[in-house]
Formats: structure tokens, C-alpha cells, sequence
């Protein structure tokens, strides 16, 4: 394939593990209900946490998915980024063979990687000595290990790499592939990002901070005037993304496509978005030229919607300055609302959502909404899923370090 022709780049595969559930249907149908994912501390001690509730994963066990062996040797992000892709693979169909395993890649995002395991070795350090510490510490810990384990999972030779950029972390991932493909370097890649903050430090940090939501239920708010703060979450997304030519050469199920991506950087504050989300506004208008698409061709926009006092108004700023008159007419809603705010792996999940409200022609909601915010004035699909015609979604992402990143995603035509 040479490089001056551009490829066409799809989405033949899905996975997700979430709040709300284990996999793609059991989450998206929880979605489509409206249905919260907080849940009771079990990974942490509530006792000393202003944070009034947490989206945790229920009912995990590692071993249904993998050996005994290979689940100790691996955190639970990257148990959890094991669980997503097998789910994205198995619905791809997706071969890999000596024929094309060099040019299929892996681009998988993460906040902090395995920091469930860093904690408890330390902890392991300073109780028994450092001569107790798992001869698995560092490959658990490090933020690529999902992507060197995935890689060895499947058999993939090409290039592996592992994006840190906060929350817009699977976006990013998805983006990098997207790209990746349509060059020509690659005719498939495993994309998404997992993240599993719930400890003691992380949890902590983030209310340390101001961000997290002292409520314990009826929360995250997102774009409500009672709006308090986010609620930390866990989980992982990921998609199989392929080239037009290779998808359709094996007669795979498209189930959508990736048309554009959008990156910048605010270069404003380490944490607060810049003044009327000029960043994110920037990256919505790069991603929509990106896909040769105009502001009135967006019929859905899954927010960032963070549920912070300052993500909501700056990110409704940004969505009016990218759209202009049209986003007063264009649906958005943050599906964060239910699941908790899942950080590097937010943006891949959420493009899984994308990709599911095209193919079921369905607005996911914003619950818990009651108050309109005057700062916040567009079409949040309060509580309740819409059917609609989904043609074009914009998926926006922003995370700590000013990093915006934003995908279009298109029904597949």
C-alpha cells in the first residue's frame, strides 16, 4: 500500500469492562437505562474520604478470564485491558498470522498504569522488607505493561506504544491508530486505555485537590447548577480499527468509522481548563476539519462532562465557540453521569459508546440532571436515552497537563 493513498479506517471490534458491567452489552444496556454505576468502598477504607461514592467494577474476578498464573502476574489495569481487548478481538474476527502480524499494532492509554500494585509493594516494603517484593513488581507497574502483555496475548509484531496524557489518554490511543492506519504503516491496531486508580493515595489526591464530589448518591451531575465534583471510576475500552481494504477483504462486520481526530494542548494551568475552553475548542475544530466535516454535519457529542464546576461551563464555552449556532441544535450528553469518571480509559470507552449509539440510532443520557446551570445552556439528553438519527459523533476528551483530544466518529456508508 503506498502512502499517498489515504486508507479509510474502521471499527470492526468492541470490548469494554465498566461500572456497569463486564462487557459491551451488559454495559451498554445498563447505559440505555439510565442506571448508575457507584457502588460501595471495597478496594479502599470510605472512612477518612471526603469523596462521597466510587464507580467500582462489581463482582471482578480475574480468573474467569484468565489462568490463575497469568492473573497474579498481571495489575488489575492490565486485567482489566485483557478483558476489554479479548471482547474487541473475538467481535473483529480479526486473524493474526505470519502474514500480517507485522503490520497490526497496539496503542493503549493510561493515567498512571499500575499504581494498585505500586502501593501494595511499597506497603509489602515497609512491613516485611525489600527482599518480600514480587519478582512481578516492575512489569505490573509499568504503564506499557497492557500493551507488552496484549502484544504477547495475540501475537502482534508491529509497533506497541503506550500514551499517558491524563484523561484524554484512549482518545489519544484511538487517534494515534487511527492515524497510524490511514498512512498506510498499519492495516489493523488494537486501541483503548484502562485505568484503575482505587487507592487510598490516588482517591485522595484527586479530593486533595477540589475535583471529587462529596455527595453520596444521585452523582455525578454533569452540567447541573448543583453540580459538586467528579466520582472516580475504573475500567477499560477497546476497539479493533482496520483498513477499509483489509476489513472488507475478510468480510468483517463494520460497525463504524473513525473520520477525524483533533489534539492540542492549553498550556494554561496544570488542571483547570483555559479561559472558554479555547483548547478544547481548538481541538474540536481540528478534528472536524480532520474529517472534512462541518460543524452542522455533528448530530451527538459525548461530552467530557466531568461534572466539576469548571470542566462543565468551559466545555459548553468550547462546544459553542467549535460549533457556533449549531450546538444549540446538536445533542450532548456525559455518559460519565453513569459510569464515573474512568480517567485514560474514559475517552476509549466512550468512543465504544459512540460507536454503539450509531448503531442503534440512540442518544445515550445525562442522569442525575434536575437544575439547569444559566453557564450551561445546550441540549444535555437529561435522564432519559433519546432515539435520534446518528449519523456523526464527536467524542471530547481533556485531561490534567491542558490535553485535549477529540475523534469523529461516523456511521460507516
Amino acid at each position: 500500500m503506498n502512502n499517498n493513498h489515504h486508507s479509510r479506517v474502521v471499527i470492526t471490534g468492541t470490548g469494554l469492562i465498566t461500572p456497569l458491567g463486564h462487557n459491551v452489552p451488559d454495559t451498554w444496556a445498563a447505559i440505555l437505562a439510565g442506571q448508575s454505576g457507584l457502588g460501595p468502598f471495597t478496594q479502599i477504607d470510605k472512612s477518612e474520604h471526603t469523596s462521597g461514592a466510587i464507580c467500582e467494577v462489581k463482582n471482578f474476578d480475574p480468573e474467569a478470564f484468565l489462568d490463575r498464573r497469568e492473573a497474579r502476574r498481571r495489575d488489575r489495569f492490565q486485567q482489566f485491558a485483557t478483558v476489554a481487548a479479548n471482547e474487541a478481538m473475538r467481535q473483529s474476527g480479526l486473524a493474526i498470522t505470519d502474514e500480517n502480524r507485522e503490520r497490526i499494532g497496539i496503542f493503549f492509554g493510561t493515567g498512571v498504569g499500575g499504581i494498585q500494585t505500586l502501593v501494595n509493594q511499597e506497603h509489602i516494603v515497609l512491613e516485611k522488607g525489600v527482599r518480600r517484593v514480587s519478582p512481578f513488581a516492575i512489569t505490573m507497574i509499568m504503564p506499557n505493561g497492557a500493551a507488552g502483555m496484549l502484544a504477547i496475548d495475540y501475537g502482534i509484531h508491529g509497533p506497541s506504544t503506550t500514551i499517558a496524557t491524563a484523561c484524554a489518554s484512549g482518545s489519544d490511543a484511538i487517534g494515534h491508530a487511527f492515524k497510524a492506519i490511514q498512512r498506510g504503516d498499519l492495516v489493523a491496531a488494537l486501541a483503548g486505555g484502562s485505568e484503575t486508580i482505587i487507592t487510598a493515595v490516588a482517591v485522595a489526591g484527586f479530593e486533595r485537590a477540589g475535583a471529587t464530589s462529596g455527595k453520596e448518591s444521585g452523582v455525578p451531575q454533569p452540567f447541573d447548577k448543583e453540580r459538586d465534583g467528579l466520582v472516580v471510576g475504573e475500567g477499560a475500552g477497546a476497539l479493533v480499527l482496520e483498513s477499509l481494504e483489509n476489513a472488507q477483504a475478510r468480510g468483517a462486520a463494520i460497525l463504524a468509522e473513525v473520520v477525524g481526530y483533533g489534539q492540542t494542548t492549553d498550556a494554561h494551568h496544570i488542571t483547570a481548563p483555559a479561559e472558554g475552553g479555547e483548547g478544547a475548542a481548538r481541538a474540536m475544530r481540528k478534528a472536524l476539519a480532520d474529517a472534512c466535516l462541518q460543524p452542522q454535519d455533528v448530530d451527538y457529542i459525548s461530552a467530557h462532562g466531568t461534572s466539576t464546576q469548571l470542566n462543565d461551563s468551559s466545555e459548553t464555552a468550547a462546544i459553542k465557540a467549535a460549533l457556533g449556532d449549531h450546538a444549540y441544535k446538536t445533542a450532548v450528553s456525559s455518559t460519565k453521569s453513569m459510569t464515573g469518571h474512568i480517567m485514560g480509559a474514559t475517552g476509549a470507552i466512550e468512543t465504544v459508546f459512540c460507536t454503539l449509539a450509531i448503531r442503534d440510532q440512540i442518544l445515550p443520557p445525562t442522569i442525575n440532571y434536575k437544575t439547569p446551570d444559566p453557564a450551561c445552556d445546550l441540549d444535555y439528553v437529561p435522564n432519559t436515552p433519546r432515539p435520534a438519527r446518528v449519523r456523526v459523533c464527536m467524542n471530547n476528551a481533556f485531561g490534567f497537563g491542558g490535553h485535549n483530544a477529540v475523534l469523529i466518529i461516523k456511521e460507516f456508508a
